[in-house]
């Protein structure tokens, strides 16, 4: 069942599997063997649930023969959009038990975003939870179920309502799983287990993400078992994972981050426990560090500063915190520094994509690495390049595009050929978008994007760079940098900064920038005071939207 868009060439495929990345096990059985060697060790904890892994592994067996009985078959997509809940994990363990696809999308996608998905991905199916008011999916969830041909089933956590959806919980209970009454070997609660789907392969498709980018239609990133598994397992070993660690999500739990760094699939497949948080503030999620005692959870940047305040004030128990991970964009390396003193834990900074690569601060690290870089690649295999405009590798400490290919990096997008040959290399090679510079022992650290530059008169200014200095700016809590046109010089700089207090006025900020040793031509044309800065669904700063609004202005 591998399709063109999974291939690896050959030789690399053998590579990784004599290497052992690639060890045959599908992302199910990781849950499967995790009941048979952790019954009764707590897997999940959402809500007012606590499932233990041998009642997580029964409850995903009744499930998928539910999904079964519905006539979901092996390889169709199934659009999941759920929240931070226990039915979105035991449903995408379902689905791959079943032998379908799960499409992972976030909750905050508006509706044109999720049928394009839908017809995409040719779903079978889609799965959301009951909602309020205008926030509710119910109601676009349906008027896809009926406009898009592939569509057969709607299914809602909650009352469907008037959809004519199913109800999540009746399909999770009242279908009889194959052996049932003939003596099959019952695991929690007496359910007989499912044998998995016949034939399934490591390398087949195992699921959909969504592509990380802020322009045009999303695009869907295939990942098979054998990639992903592999991501996930050696995630937790970088990161110290094992059967002791109590991870928290607190970002979306269909974000590659929140996923595999290590995040719910690499916690589970340690033997480790999952807690979810429905939502990120940080009097919601310090209440559950002190009472699940959660010793790693993983934040954007645009969340770190609130939780940093919080915790000189909170009267919750912080103190089995170990890690706080961050990543999604770059963090500044002033607000890094007040990680460890304001958490009393180490801060890790992680640098990837749901395309693949995956990059760690180390445990070992010293400050000055931890709170200036994004790390280094997880993998032995991963073969990266630093490189200018026309491909050319450039030396160490300056900035290129980084390349990247290896075990658990896609080879393309999926049913999205014309991209492919944009960001991909003759020789497989993936195009990141992203700027970064590499020290000698292999540090990286990121510059911006290759897109996110402003073209003053010339001159490209990163505005990353320029976003740094002004976040060392007393009272300066978050700060945006995008290029707008301009008649004489093609583009003007524009900071839009959140404020504690007054704003910096442009004087100030040009003494920023030219104290820490930047050319002239970097200091923003023009400095703006804003309340909040618009993000994406995945927590990056929306600078199309800023560019779009200062345009408009």
């Amino acid at each position: 069942m591998t399709q063109d868009w999974l291939r690896w060439p050959e030789e690399q495929a053998r590579e990784y599997r004599a290497r052992g990345f690639w060890d045959g096990r599908t992302l199910d059985a990781l849950l499967r063997e995790g009941a048979d060697l952790h019954g009764e060790r707590t897997a999940l904890v959402a809500g007012g649930d606590r499932l233990t892994y041998a009642g997580l592994d029964a409850r995903v067996d009744r499930l998928a023969a539910g999904l079964s009985s519905l006539g979901v078959a092996r390889g169709e997509r199934v659009l999941l959009q759920l929240p931070n809940r226990g039915e979105y994990v035991v449903t995408l363990f379902a689905l791959l038990r079943a032998g379908a696809v799960p499409v992972l999308a976030l909750p905050s996608l508006g509706a044109a975003e999720v049928e394009s998905l839908v017809r995409t991905s040719e779903a079978c199916a889609l799965v959301v939870a009951q909602g309020r008011g205008r926030s509710d999916p119910r109601t676009p969830a349906a008027r896809i179920a009926r406009a898009v041909p592939s569509v057969r089933h709607l299914v809602v956590v909650g009352d469907p309502g008037d959809t004519g959806g199913v109800r999540w919980e009746e399909l999770a209970l009242s279908a009889p799983l194959p052996g049932e009454g003939r003596g099959a070997a019952a695991p929690e609660g007496g359910a007989p287990r499912t044998a998995g789907v016949a034939g399934a392969a490591s390398e087949d498709l195992a699921l959909l993400l969504l592509s990380g980018g802020t322009t045009g239609a999303p695009k869907l990133i295939p990942r098979t078992h054998a990639d992903y598994g592999y991501n996930a397992r050696a995630s937790a070993a970088a990161c110290g994972v094992d059967g002791d660690a109590v991870y928290m999500a607190v970002l979306p739990v269909a974000h590659n981050f929140t996923m595999v760094s290590p995040g719910i699939v690499g916690t589970l497949a340690a033997g480790g426990t999952v807690v979810l948080s429905p939502d990120p503030s940080p009097t919601t999620a310090f209440a559950l560090i002190g009472a699940e005692r959660v010793t790693i959870t993983s934040l954007v940047p645009a969340l770190v500063p609130s939780w940093l305040d919080e915790a000189g004030r909170t009267g919750h128990d912080l103190s089995s915190l170990r890690v706080l991970q961050v990543g999604g964009s770059r963090l500044d390396d002033t607000t890094a520094r007040r990680v460890g003193p304001a958490l009393d834990c180490r801060l890790q900074q992680v640098f990837g994509m749901a395309e693949g690569l995956n990059n760690y601060t180390a445990p070992d690290d010293p400050d000055d690495v931890v709170c200036t870089t994004q790390g280094r690649p997880l993998s032995p295999a991963d073969e990266v390049a630093v490189v200018d405009e026309d491909g050319r590798p450039v030396p160490p400490g300056s900035p290129g595009e980084l390349l990247t290919r290896g075990p658990y990096t896609l080879r393309g997008y999926y049913r999205a050929r014309e991209l492919d040959a944009l960001r991909f290399t003759p020789d497989g090679f993936y195009r990141t978008g992203d700027l970064v510079t590499r020290s000698a022992r292999g540090d990286l650290v990121v510059v911006g994007r290759v897109k996110d530059q402003v073209n003053r008169a010339g001159e490209k200014i990163a505005a990353v760079e320029v976003e740094e200095y002004l976040l060392a700016l007393p009272g300066v809590r978050a700060a945006a940098v995008v290029g707008v046109a301009d008649p004489d010089l093609g583009e003007r700089s524009v900071a839009l900064l959140v404020c504690d207090g007054e704003r910096p006025d442009r004087e100030e900020v040009r003494a920023a920038v030219l104290g820490r040793g930047a050319a002239a031509f970097k200091v923003p044309d023009e400095v703006r005071a804003v309340a909040e800065l618009p993000l994406t669904g995945v927590g990056k700063v929306d600078k199309r939207r800023l560019r779009r609004e200062l345009e408009g202005a």
